[in-house]
């Protein structure tokens, strides 16, 4: 047993609950008040964190004498600090101070593009962080440099360099640091000089090491290179986005325009070409590995065996209706499909983390293949089911592959609040539940399944995150976050409302699920609705978690606020989700009417008062809805939607709507059509407030610029709101607030106020 194994033995972390003190936090809040305050839209953007401090990163160092985390400062929620406890003192550390170390310059294109990515681009000072293998430094880059923090001496700075040093790495045994440069990757040993280690190409449509744009935005993989477990090699990505569409993005900014030639593949045009090589750590014994004939395919995964002898690589073809799993021999390249996955008729393939490769050669694997997500056991050619039933396994957490446990979360006590349950691998019909189930959870687990780190939160309780043995029993906690008299929403607390189930059906008869917040009901008064939808696949809105506290200011204000997950949102299976298949802008509309119907029904509902307000698909959907439904809404208010699916990327858009060809004449063109929020934009005749970001880089801003054009050109009043300088996520401190009330003073002009 590893040492790291050792520690996280239930009998070594109980030591922990003694140990781990609350690193305590100054607020400016008080106790909770007599009279009840109201939350304003102010306060919810400003700091410290309603939601108290949520730390990110939570990590033991291999050695087991320190849990790292990263944690927001009271003063400034969106800049993160390295803190440190140290078992054998009791006591937290700052490890290291970001304001002190970071130098504050901005940061390159392609790492704020990554950032974007991740969806931290709005996070500053220290996003992520790594240990050194023997426990003594931890690597940490901040500000596009690269810096190692020494436990028992100074930080040192490893790189000062005009470009940023992307995705960097420690080896797994803890030899090498390695990052991308330039469009290189680089390796070299840590503290002393990184060279680069893959060719040096003429053309700046190459790049080695990184991950393609598609892979980043919609694939959920970041980087583009994965060391071998023995530090022996290194499996590394080439791409060349030569053949992808140029689109002339205009970051438009308060006091200027940056214009970028984005390579952007749009839905039915040619993606990046990409290759896979293994290599040596210096370079050497490169070989390519044969990814097939097809080239128009998608790199999905990369992982190695435990024993460094084959490299397993998902390959996913460009329909997404088929995915390979290949094994590589990293000394050849050369490649077998070890089994192959096929989408249901009418489906699509949704990619996955949730797998895990076994020291004895088998697989533990998450699979659609019975109509919901559920974990299979793939040994010697041959398959197992391990979960099944009507409910979906929503997340692999980890395995103990010496007790032979499996820990994973799933919806199968209640679809609305996730549980984290274990199974025995031999005999997988009895699932355990380890969690409470007034709470909505999520999971994390060392490599050796010893030892559970979870993170619930309640509709009344704020995120928690806390030490589990493997039957659930907390052992200590990192986060409680209590909601107490100094916690920053405990001035809120005498106003906060409770949230409200239900269910009504849709037109198929499909039960659907709905939370509702009110305001404190008056006899015989009705009250406007706040109606916020995303709609999209691959999202479920409707949970008994802790929700943002927005939703509390609007309620605060006076309104009532609805949220309903339509068919094709996702953990209801697979049937549930295809019926956006080749259709968007179809059923969701259709449900999302059955949601303001049902409100129109309500005694203490304004029926002529109903907004809807979505953003991204949400603000796609509330045109739809707009357009398809005048007059049921009072007002709409679409934030950086989509209008031209043949705008979009390939990878999502092609997924659920096909391929619509070059200019629109592939198979697919009709679909689209139809599904595009374009040809009945005439047709809007309620109050529309549109919203946009004027740098976005994901829907970018001739979405909402020809929607512009086509509603003026048709004489269609309508208001907007833009905001330069922004991407795809408009917010802070300030502008929160503004675009906030910006919205509810549209709402108030078009009599949508309580």
């Amino acid at each position: 047993m590893s040492p790291i194994s050792r520690l996280l033995a239930a009998s070594a972390l109980a030591a922990l609950v003694p140990a781990i003190p609350a690193l305590a936090q100054t607020t400016s809040e008080s106790a909770v008040p007599a009279a009840a305050q109201s939350l304003t839209i102010e306060r919810v953007f400003a700091s410290p964190s309603l939601s108290g401090s949520v730390p990110r990163g939570v990590k033991l160092s291999p050695d087991g004498r320190w849990l790292t985390l990263l944690r927001n400062r009271p003063d400034d929620r969106e800049r993160f600090d390295l803190w440190g406890f140290d078992r054998s003192t009791g006591q937290w550390t700052m490890l290291v101070d970001s304001l002190k170390l970071g130098s504050g310059r901005e940061l390159s294109e392609a790492e704020k593009m990554q950032r974007e990515r991740l969806r931290i681009g709005d996070l500053k000072g220290i996003v992520t962080y790594e240990w050194a293998a023997d426990s003594k430094a931890i690597l940490v880059p901040l500000d596009g440099d690269l810096y190692l923090a020494r436990l028992d001496g100074p930080v040192q700075r490893l790189s000062d360099t005009p470009e940023d040093e992307l995705n960097p790495a420690l080896s797994p045994k803890g030899g090498y640091v390695s990052f991308v440069r330039g469009r290189r990757l680089w390796t070299g040993t840590v503290g002393g000089t990184a060279s680069a280690v893959t060719p040096e190409e003429a053309s700046e449509t190459v790049s080695w090491g990184e991950a393609e744009f598609v892979a980043q935005e919609e694939m959920s993989r970041i980087t583009g290179y994965w060391w071998a477990p023995d530090d022996s090699r290194i499996a590394v990505q080439r791409f060349d986005e030569a053949k992808v569409a140029v689109v002339t993005r205009a970051a438009i900014g308060a006091e200027g325009t940056k214009t970028y030639a984005q390579r952007y593949p749009l839905a039915g045009t040619p993606n990046a070409e990409v290759a896979l090589f293994v290599q040596k750590p210096d370079g050497t014994g490169r070989v390519e590995v044969d990814l097939g004939p097809d080239k128009d395919i998608y790199l999905a995964r990369v992982d190695w065996a435990p024993d460094a002898k084959t490299l397993y690589v998902q390959r996913q073809n460009r329909a997404q209706t088929r995915l390979d799993m290949l094994a590589v021999d990293p000394a050849t390249g050369k490649s077998r499909v070890l089994f192959t996955e096929t989408a249901a008729e009418g489906h699509w393939i949704d990619l996955s983390n949730s797998y895990r490769f076994l020291k004895d050669g088998s697989l533990v694997w998450w699979s659609q293949r019975d109509g919901f997500g559920h974990l299979w056991h793939f040994r010697q050619g041959k398959w197992r089911q391990l979960t099944k039933g009507e409910w979906v396994v929503t997340g692999l957490v980890g395995v103990d592959q010496e007790a032979g446990k499996v820990f994973f979360t799933g919806t199968k006590d209640d679809v609305r609040a996730h549980q984290v349950y274990a199974l025995d691998l031999k005999a997988p019909g009895k699932i355990a539940r380890l969690t409470d189930p007034g709470f909505h959870h999520s999971a994390g687990m060392d490599k050796s399944g010893k030892s559970l780190l979870i993170t619930r939160s309640a509709l009344n309780q704020p995120p928690q995150v806390y030490l589990a043995d493997q039957s659930g029993k907390r052992i200590a906690w990192v986060e409680e976050n209590k909601l107490d008299a100094s916690h920053p929403y405990a001035p809120y607390l005498a106003s906060h409302r409770p949230t409200e189930f239900g269910t009504i059906k849709a037109s198929d008869g499909t039960v659907l699920h709905w939370n509702m917040i009110t305001p404190p009901l008056e006899p015989g008064k009705r009250y406007p609705v706040f109606f916020s939808h995303y709609s999209g696949p691959s999202t479920q809105e409707v949970l008994k978690a802790w929700m943002n506290p927005l939703a509390q200011a609007v309620v605060d204000k006076g309104y009532i606020w609805f949220e309903i997950d339509n068919r094709g949102s996702d953990n209801r299976g697979v049937d549930f989700a295809k019926q956006l298949y080749r259709a968007m802008g179809g059923v969701e509309v259709e449900d999302q009417l059955a949601g303001a119907q049902f409100l129109k029904t309500l005694p203490y509902v304004a029926a002529d008062k109903i907004a809807t307000y979505g953003w991204s698909y949400g603000g796609y959907m509330t045109l739809k809805m707009l357009q398809a439904n005048p007059g049921v809404y009072a007002a709409g208010i679409a934030g950086a939607p989509v209008t031209k699916w043949e705008l979009y990327d390939t990878h999502y858009t092609e997924r659920y709507m096909g391929d619509p060809g070059p200019d629109m004449k592939g198979p697919d063109a009709a679909a689209y059509d139809k599904a595009n929020a374009m040809a009945d934009a005439a047709k809007i005749s309620d109050p529309l407030l549109l919203i946009h970001g004027m740098a976005d880089d994901n829907v970018v801003f001739e979405h909402s610029s020809a929607l512009i054009s086509r509603l003026q050109a048709n004489a269609v009043p309508f208001e907007m709101m833009l905001y330069p300088g922004f991407t795809h996520r408009v917010g802070g401190p300030k502008v929160g607030k503004h675009m906030w009330e910006a919205i509810f003073a549209f709402l108030e002009r078009n009599g949508v106020k309580p």
